[in-house]
């Protein structure tokens, strides 16, 4: 059953209801791994990039986490109010001898599409890579920015 703090009235509400629906994908992802006799519980696996979204009155800021990612094997689009962020991770060719004793780092490609509360300036958008951190700083377009409404006499 949906918990009702995902409906709440904070600045992120919209985004708590694809937490909650993560969360339950988690747990069914589990509960069908349990049946199919492999661990319950990989360390690690999940979504990857994780990705922080905030924003304050004129921008919206992204913050993803892609460690071992180069730059040049990410790619970026933004339409509307959507974006997406997409790349390979490659890791480094092991000996086919290797005998793992714990593997949790994956390679390869991955893609996140993201949907902003309301639409963004897609041309003004600024990105920077620092210490495997992705940072997006994306301008709401004109449109979705409040406005300050005089009141006459």
């Amino acid at each position: 059953m949906f918990s009702p703090r995902i409906f709440g009235t904070s600045a992120m509400g919209p985004f708590r209801m694809f937490d909650e629906l993560s969360r339950m994908r988690r747990n069914m992802d589990r509960l069908m791994e349990t049946f199919q006799g492999r661990p319950a519980y990989a360390p690690g696996a999940g979504v990857f990039p994780a990705i922080n979204v905030s924003e304050d009155d004129g921008h919206y800021f992204l913050r993803a986490e892609l460690p071992g990612v180069a730059v040049k094997d990410l790619e970026m689009t933004a339409t509307g109010k959507n974006l997406t962020i997409s790349g390979e991770r490659k890791l480094a060719e092991e000996d086919a001898s290797a005998r793992y004793h714990r593997r949790e780092r994956e390679g390869g490609r991955f893609s996140r599409a993201l949907a902003m509360p309301r639409d963004i300036d897609a041309d003004r958008i600024e990105a920077r890579m620092a210490n495997g951190i992705l940072t997006l700083r994306v301008p709401k377009a004109e449109s979705a920015k409040p406005r300050r409404i005089a009141i006459g006499n």
